[in-house]
């Protein structure tokens, strides 16, 4: 049986919530947005942490919150 990626990661989650608007922001920090899967604001989702997520975080650390 094959390991996903949530198995090898399992309990190391973090959660993230787009708490500014993406009006007058640049076009990578929206991408980046997309990219973690945050759609409107006020909206959570729960990721694995790994060093890209991270990055995607800290790019646009003014723009979310992040927990756990």
């Amino acid at each position: 049986m094959a390991k996903t990626q949530t198995d090898k990661a399992a309990g190391k989650t973090v959660k993230v919530t787009l708490v500014r608007s993406l009006i007058g922001t640049r076009p990578e920090h929206r991408a980046s947005i997309r990219g973690l899967g945050l759609r409107r604001l006020n909206h959570s989702v729960e990721l694995v942490d790994t060093p890209a997520v991270r990055g995607m975080i800290n790019k646009v650390a003014y723009l979310v919150r992040c927990e756990g």
